[in-house]
């Protein structure tokens, strides 16, 4: 973009819109405060989340001065500035997946603290609408000037932290410190003509929430205008554009957003800002945008994705090398960037109605971002291997501790994640017991959703329609999943009709209706592509969306030693006290019989070595 960002350039968004939308008609993703979980596997999760994560996470951040910081700025407190200068990031996401579990479990003692914390929060914004406790406190005089220093991060997290709090209790205080510090934002680069490339992209689909909550249309501009301003020489900084090993490829500013076409840099940046395109584009239609994340997301998921779903093999720029460089004991795989891709595939799914990219959602939340934290809530992963032969362990805290604060904010939210809903039609994208309120064209539909997933196959959903009883069920045919047998009222379908990934049902509904699906689930042995070297002459073992890996702890201690052979017979079992209840795979190879274990739940005996890809004979 190399005209000033001036009203001309309103004008320009505005125009591409009207021009490119075209016959574009997105989905609109079931908000989280219209469902309810109650499901086996999901519901203790939510209730550890609670219990346990979001408050050791609230815990630490009071310990390490990320909340004082707060008092700091405001005046309430003398100190100095503790901790990194982006701590406060990790404060607004464990705010955000507290308003998400407040939805879930009303929690009288979290939602009062939770008050408390944005009191801290609004008293430390500045005059102006900035607010940023680093700068207010180390470097007044250096407010934006340093792109890689994460004001404009922080500034997203805080944004979806408070839109999160305004749809969960209604409470307008966080959401009006959002909108001043979005105003204030607006003012400095919109209007006072600055250009600004956003070092770890964040703000672009924060400020499309706030958009669409607000309706206020400078938010979405600048949302667009963050995005435009990359590729085109603007970014400056030691941090990231000053390192050759680095430069502006590590942050996606080496072409303009339009232009891109393979997956490079850092993981999260990456993921974070298609899924900001991908809000963008889902209301100006913009084209280029679309084809640029359809060609993103081919070289994502087909070249570079592990399959964990993890993404990002290099420890080095916490990202990617090259095309099919996947190694397994050095893979990075950060639990952010698992996170972000459930976040970019919902968009995805949204633009383009196909299930492959809810298949793609469930395949990173089950595996790659479900691993990050321990089945008691109390620890987690940075890093997401995929062998380990000595010790790996999940961690309290990090110093940099954006994955705790993560899976905090990310548990609470699944409930984001299983509906999408056009004007006659509703989609299942995931298969979560549960109740929903979906709103269609004409009126509403409440499911009620029964299913032992992932353990099991078999889903039912009631169907009671509210106001409007033609419509149509799109129900998604997993990925992974061969063939399947559907019922309505327990009569059998046998012309399902497929599309898109989904099965289609159209029909008048009444009250009370129910289809049932069973999908089988064998165990499958997975190759991966011959040119990932690391796993030539290696199967991996997936059952329905779960990835499964071998432990010392189960098995011998070299696990690199077992082979696979032609002859190999699996076994399943559902063991309710092991691991929080899983189903165990016993894997018979001749006289030999080992076990496998879902690879979310590994590490929680112990440290030892662990394995996802083994030999084949």
């Amino acid at each position: 973009m190399n005209e000033q960002p001036n009203e001309p350039m309103n004008n320009k968004m505005n125009n591409k819109r009207n021009e490119q939308h075209g016959n574009l008609k997105v989905l609109t993703g079931v908000s989280f405060n219209r469902i309810h979980i109650e499901d086996g596997f999901w519901s203790p999760r939510l209730q550890i989340s609670k219990d346990v994560t979001i408050k050791a996470c609230l815990d630490m951040c009071e310990k390490t001065g990320r909340i004082s910081n707060f008092d700091k700025a405001a005046g309430r407190m003398d100190g100095e500035f503790s901790g990194i200068y982006f701590n406060d990031s990790d404060v607004y996401k464990v705010l955000e997946g507290a308003a998400y579990s407040l939805m879930h479990n009303p929690d009288h003692e979290l939602e009062s603290y939770a008050d408390e914390i944005i009191d801290k929060i609004a008293a430390a914004q500045q005059d102006d609408g900035y607010l940023n406790t680093y700068f207010t406190l180390v470097a007044p005089d250096k407010r934006w000037t340093d792109m890689e220093r994460h004001e404009d991060y922080c500034a997203g997290h805080l944004i979806e932290a408070a839109v999160a709090y305004y749809k969960a209790t209604g409470k307008r205080k966080f959401l009006d410190v959002a909108c001043r510090l979005s105003d204030h934002m607006y003012n400095v680069f919109i209007e006072g003509k600055r250009h600004w490339v956003v070092g770890h992209q964040e703000p672009e689909l924060a400020l499309v929430k706030l958009y669409h909550v607000s309706g206020d249309e400078r938010y979405l501009q600048l949302a667009w205008w963050f995005l435009e301003e990359r590729g085109r020489g603007y970014g400056v900084g030691e941090g990231i554009w000053g390192k050759t090993e680095w430069g502006p490829k590590y942050c996606q500013d080496d072409k303009p957003v339009g232009e891109m076409s393979d997956i490079g840099g850092h993981a999260v940046r990456a993921v974070y800002m298609y899924t900001g395109m991908a809000d963008v584009a889902a209301v100006t239609g913009d084209r280029r945008y679309i084809e640029a994340l359809d060609r993103l997301w081919s070289s994502t998921v087909n070249r570079n994705m592990y399959i964990t779903g993890g993404i990002g093999s290099s420890k080095e720029n916490e990202g990617f090398t090259e095309d099919y460089d996947l190694p397994n004991d050095s893979a990075y795989c950060e639990t952010c960037a698992s996170v972000g891709m459930v976040y970019w595939n919902h968009r995805m799914n949204l633009l383009h109605r196909k299930g492959i990219y809810a298949d793609v959602l469930e395949r990173s939340m089950y595996n790659g971002a479900l691993a990050g934290v321990s089945l008691d809530g109390k620890k987690f992963f940075y890093v997401n291997p995929l062998m380990v032969k000595g010790e790996h362990n999940r961690q309290e805290w990090y110093d940099c501790s954006c994955c705790p604060t993560q899976i905090s904010r990310f548990i609470p939210s699944i409930g984001n994640y299983v509906y999408a809903a056009d004007d006659n039609s509703i989609y299942t994208n995931l298969y979560i017991s549960g109740t929903a309120d979906i709103a269609l064209g004409n009126g509403r539909v409440k499911l009620t959703q029964n299913t032992r997933y992932p353990w099991e196959g078999s889903v039912n959903i009631t169907v009671e329609p509210l106001d409007i009883t033609g419509f149509g069920m799109k129900l998604r045919f997993p990925g992974w999943c061969r063939s399947c047998s559907v019922k309505i009222n327990n009569t059998i379908v046998h012309d399902i009709k497929f599309r898109n990934g989904y099965i289609s049902l159209e029909r008048e509904w009444a009250s009370g209706d129910s289809v049932t699906l069973e999908f089988d689930m064998p165990v499958e042995m997975v190759h991966a592509d011959p040119r990932v070297k690391a796993n030539q002459g290696r199967t991996a073992i997936q059952r329905g969306p779960l990835v499964y890996c071998f432990e010392e702890l189960d098995n011998s201690k070299g696990l690199d030693d077992i082979v696979l052979g032609s002859d190999v017979k699996f076994f399943t079992e559902y063991r309710p006290g092991f691991l929080g209840g899983v189903v165990v795979i016993h894997v018979q190879c001749g006289e030999k019989t080992y076990t496998a274990v879902p690879y979310y739940a590994w590490n929680n005996r112990g440290p030892g070595g662990m394995q996802v890809w083994m030999k084949e004979a």
